[in-house]
């Protein structure tokens, strides 16, 4: 089939004698024909915006055919498409829109043939979304709702009576309802609360090609308005009335290309109506768009980046054209006069605007000094759109002498230094793409995304929401988010460092090596470039190459350890530094992954950070002892137990049975608790299990003080699994009379402690009674893993490391993240014989990375090569046989 032959062509017209059944098989056939030739016209490399005509040509054809065989031409009655069916705009699995005009109630011949009409064209395959009106019905039903209006504005008379359709159509018009003011200030206000649901963001991990910031809505919320108050029938019109450029009308009909190219291949792979980009069909997308994997770069990767720079761009010009219709529609463009701010700027309505269309051409530098006014007068709620459309014409003449300039330079460091306002000048600069002009690496990071469950948002958004954390943390209005966050922030010295290094610390991501590193250079050469001194540049520089050091520390290390604190506090080295590198780190934690932000990373993040500086007060040179601290913290766990009226008598012969990890990784007041309770039952107790709702940990502590037993940890993992339960941290304790002291740090399904008193008890009763069950009944996890997972095929990764101070074995653990996993684990430990004493369990996206303290069943360090290989070798069997749901 050549490139130039119509969809149509191989068809013909509906025989009317035809007996039904034959009718179906048809339009059927007609169907199947035509969606064949579709796809192979795609495959030739036709254009989509060819394609989608045709489709609705198709659709056409065998609506009007459907209609003959079952309502007369003659009948009191229209079929009309509406909706992306009216605008001719069809992909292959989008729903066929179509309205039965009327002209008075039905009569009961006339629902009888409508009724068999509906019903032939479900049976032949269609999608077909219906409703049946008078023109009154249509005229009420606009009246009422403005979706309705919209669709009806895209109505299309396919067949019937055209004299309806023309009632319709008058008395639907803008001079009947819904006027011009009155339509746009609803679909402004309809795509607002659409930006909202979709997090206000474009950058999402599976984005919607069609709701999303950017996506085609806001296209087709373009056209609209055009058609409503201009009567523009297409967005070309737009360029005749002055809204867009040839240019800015290329960038959008060039974009929406790109989305109906994705939309188009997405409808056909998923087989169904489908407009979220799911992981599912990123890649195979990725590689039908022609897309490969680069050293530095996945293919799905490139493919998505391409995705997000479009919606961005589509996103600006939304913006911009927005305001000029609400200028031209709600204002009459009557803006007031300007009120002058310099030579150069000057304020219209609210709005920021230059004095002359030249001014950009004649004062490069004012292409900064735009952002500095926005944040020196916050009065002004924007950029006024003729503006904006100024600097994305001229943004070309930030060039090597622009970043040169002394102006320049001092400008941008005003910019990072002024009290108020740097979130929005910075999301500013970004989007009219001054940022990645000015910052020619942070342009490599634009719309990049990084193919994980972990980073839901490209490098530059997630670098622009760190800078906002960061902000916030200095605003005394949000002081109760981040308490001690906003208290390490006033004694900040210079905040501009600290900015500089969010800035740059992810800056590097995607240019192949270690992006810390990479990062840091760019940094030293931009602090040194906008005259900071050596030392500034260094930490700003130190700052972004060890910016994950903290996050690193507190999850994969034992940070209740003291040589674990002595070395953290080695490398930062200084109090200062500390407090940069701890802003740094819940920022960027939290710019990250929100979803993922819990209170037990806060507190980890807040306990690593307290030792560390304790430590660096105390002096480096003057290490605190393990002796010193174990005493320090049995004479704390001795006083709160007091108020209870435990005898220390009694601590003391119950501490005897007790190793002294048991204090070294414990705070004081999870020692009192477990030491009272553990005092307080007896034999016939046994198991104990119990809960504190909210520790000083961020999370909630399950305690379980039982006789040792086989599988303990395996059936106590997979039981607080089942329910739902995130394990955060364990530690496994035997005592020398045979008792088992295990605790647990938990969070809930919604990553908050458990604090339902009815959630508490369930758990409890549910984890006892399962405890209770003889050792060989095994309890399988049967919650099955998220869609998302599987497809992140990671490996599973096992290696050992000696803890020489503390006589054990550190393995690491780096797999697919699934239900059941830690009971697997736990029973293979149990099959070997190793003793578990500690686990410090870490998710990062799809990624486990759990960090396992064990021993020898004697409590000594696994030296063994043979029995290491074969711990290696049964923990990959088992993990690899039963991969995730």
């Amino acid at each position: 089939m050549t490139q130039g032959a119509s969809l149509l062509a191989a068809t013909a017209p509906v025989d009317s004698t035809l007996s039904p059944s034959d009718s179906l098989r048809f339009f059927k056939e007609r169907l199947r024909a035509g969606k064949d030739a579709l796809y192979q016209h795609y495959d030739q490399g036709v254009p989509v915006t060819r394609l989608v005509r045709e489709l609705s040509e198709l659709i056409d054809a065998v609506l009007r055919d459907v209609w003959t065989l079952h309502l007369s031409e003659s009948s009191a009655a229209a079929l009309v498409a509406v909706g992306g069916y009216g605008r001719r705009e069809l992909h292959p699995a989008s729903d066929i829109d179509i309205l039965i005009l009327i002209d008075a109630e039905p009569s009961p011949p006339l629902i009888e043939s409508i009724e068999r009409l509906l019903t032939l064209l479900w049976d032949i395959g269609l999608a077909v979304g219906h409703s049946v009106r008078t023109v009154e019905d249509c005229v009420r039903e606009a009246e009422a709702d403005v979706t309705v209006m919209t669709n009806l504005l895209e109505a299309r008379w396919l067949a019937g009576s055209e004299a309806l359709f023309q009632d319709m159509r008058t008395a639907t018009g803008p001079d009947r309802l819904w006027n011009s003011e009155r339509f746009f200030a609803a679909k402004t206000q309809e795509q607002r609360a659409r930006w909202q649901k979709y997090g206000d963001t474009a950058y999402n991990l599976e984005p919607n090609i069609k709701e999303n910031p950017g996506g085609l809505r806001d296209i087709q919320m373009i056209g609209w308005v055009a058609k409503r108050h201009f009567g523009a029938e297409t967005l070309h019109e737009l360029v005749d009335h002055g809204f867009l450029t040839e240019a800015e009308h290329q960038t959008l009909i060039g974009g929406q290309t790109l989305l109906w190219r994705i939309r188009f291949a997405l409808h056909r792979l998923a087989g169904r109506h489908e407009d979220r980009l799911l992981f599912d069909y990123q890649r195979t997308l990725a590689h039908q768009f022609g897309f490969s994997d680069g050293e530095n770069n996945l293919a799905v990767e490139q493919f998505m980046q391409q995705y997000y720079r479009t919606v961005q761009e589509l996103n600006q010009l939304n913006e911009m054209l927005l305001q000029l219709f609400g200028e031209a529609i709600l204002l009459h463009d009557d803006i007031g006069p300007p009120v002058p701010i310099n030579k150069r700027f000057q304020s219209r309505s609210g709005y920021l605007e230059v004095t002359s269309p030249s001014v950009f051409r004649r004062t490069p530098i004012a292409l900064l000094e735009v952002f500095h006014i926005l944040q020196t007068h916050p009065e002004l709620e924007g950029v006024r759109a003729s503006t904006i459309r100024l600097i994305r014409e001229n943004r070309h003449r930030i060039d090597d002498s622009f970043r040169a300039d002394l102006r320049a330079r001092s400008l941008f460091m005003e910019i990072l230094r002024e009290p108020i306002g740097l979130t929005h000048a910075m999301r500013r600069m970004s989007r009219y793409g001054v940022l990645p002009a000015y910052i020619p690496a942070f342009a490599n990071i634009v719309g990049r995304m990084q193919y994980d469950l972990l980073h839901v948002y490209t490098v530059d958004e997630h670098t622009l929401t760190l800078l906002r954390n960061l902000r916030r943390f200095v605003i005394p209005k949000h002081d109760e988010e981040f308490p001690l966050c906003s208290a390490v922030a006033r004694r900040i010295p210079k905040l501009e460092l600290l900015y500089l290094a969010g800035l740059f610390h992810d800056i590097a991501k995607g240019r192949g090596g270690d992006h810390s590193s990479l990062g840091a250079r760019d940094a030293w050469d931009f602090c040194q470039h906008h005259g900071l001194s050596a030392f500034d540049s260094r930490l700003v520089c130190w700052l972004v190459e060890q910016h994950l050091v903290m996050s690193m520390t507190a999850q994969r290390k034992d940070i209740g350890d003291p040589e674990v604190i002595q070395s953290f506090a080695a490398l930062i080295g200084d109090p200062t530094r500390l407090d940069y590198l701890y802003l740094l780190t819940v920022a960027d934690a939290r710019a990250t992954n929100p979803g993922r932000w819990n209170s037990w990373l806060d507190a980890l993040l807040r306990e690593l950070y307290y030792s560390t500086r304790r430590a660096l007060l105390r002096g480096l040179d003057n290490p605190q002892a393990q002796d010193e601290l174990v005493a320090q913290k049995q004479a704390e766990g001795l006083r709160l137990v007091a108020r209870y009226g435990v005898e220390p008598d009694a601590c003391q012969a119950l501490w005897q049975r007790f190793n002294r990890d048991f204090f070294l990784y414990n705070s004081p007041d999870e020692i009192a608790w477990q030491t009272r309770r553990m005092l307080e039952t007896g034999p016939a107790d046994w198991p104990l299990v119990d809960i504190r709702p909210i520790t000083a940990r961020g999370g909630s502590e399950i305690f379980i003080y039982s006789r040792d037993r086989d599988n303990l940890f395996a059936r106590t993992t997979a039981a607080l699994d089942q329910m739902g339960l995130n394990i955060m941290d364990a530690r496994v304790m035997t005592t020398s009379d045979g008792m088992v002291v295990n605790s647990y740090q938990v969070l809930d399904r919604d990553g908050a402690p458990i604090d339902d008193p009815l959630r508490l008890g369930e758990v409890r009763e549910q984890l006892a009674a399962r405890l209770a069950e003889p050792t060989q009944a095994r309890i399988r996890v049967t919650r099955t893993a998220s869609r998302q997972h599987r497809h992140f095929p990671i490996e599973t990764r096992v290696c050992f490391s000696v803890d020489e101070p503390n006589q054990r074995t550190i393995m690491r653990l780096t797999t697919l993240d699934r239900p059941g996993l830690l009971a697997e684990v736990g029973a293979v430990f149990e099959q070997c014989g190793i003793r578990l004493q500690n686990a410090k369990i870490a998710t990062v996206g799809a990624e486990v990375d759990d960090v396992f303290f064990i021993t020898t069943a004697e409590e000594t360090p696994i030296t063994c090569e043979q029995a290491l290989s074969c711990l290696r070798r049964e923990i990959h069997d088992r993990l690899e046989a039963r991969p995730a749901a």
